[in-house]
């Protein structure tokens, strides 16, 4: 299986792709589960899927077609963070591992400044938190009710990195958690 990232146009040709998208979509595990064309459209026009800080593209696969949309953000922090939306109907079929694959490939080849790739998720996302330890990535955080729930209580969130090191050696270095004594 091969996966591509596409980088899209949000301004110009891409627009009313992007705008279906994420509207025809359910995203159970993020902030806004259903966004409104109006929300979707108001993101477009103020840069949140490319400005300086974002960059967005299509997940193509070889075999399936267009399976998703990702997201590149915090650019200017020289630690970017990603936002992964898979379309419903490719969800569960293993496709993670290798986006996110080639998601860091992306970041470590093409950002040279780059020495962290970052991610998070919710505490109760278990695919996407096993799937960024099956790539090597490292818990980093975890953020109690850090993370907003529409219509409940918050959730934790949970951050994962990447070190360009590691990309690069093949293995995953990490360190202790609990590092002082009380």
């Amino acid at each position: 299986m091969t996966v591509t990232l596409v980088r899209l146009n949000p301004t110009g040709s891409d627009g009313a792709e992007l705008v279906d998208f994420m509207t025809r979509n359910e995203f159970p595990f993020h902030v806004r589960h259903r966004p409104t064309q109006e929300q979707v459209e108001a993101a477009i026009t103020d840069g949140a899927f490319r400005n300086e800080d974002n960059d967005s593209f299509w997940v193509e696969h070889d075999e399936l077609g267009r399976v998703g949309f990702f997201r590149l953000e915090d650019l200017t922090d020289g630690a970017p963070l990603f936002d992964l939306r898979l379309d419903a109907s490719f969800r569960g079929q293993g496709l993670g591992q290798e986006i996110l694959r080639v998601a860091a490939d992306h970041v470590f080849t093409t950002m040279p400044e780059v020495i962290r790739f970052e991610g998070q998720t919710r505490e109760d996302n278990i695919a996407m938190r096993k799937t960024f330890l099956r790539c090597g990535w490292v818990k980093e955080a975890h953020y109690r009710q850090g993370w907003p729930v529409e219509g409940g209580e918050p959730v934790a969130s949970v951050a994962y990195g990447l070190l360009r090191q590691d990309w690069e050696r093949g293995r995953t270095t990490t360190f202790v958690w609990e590092d002082l004594e009380v």
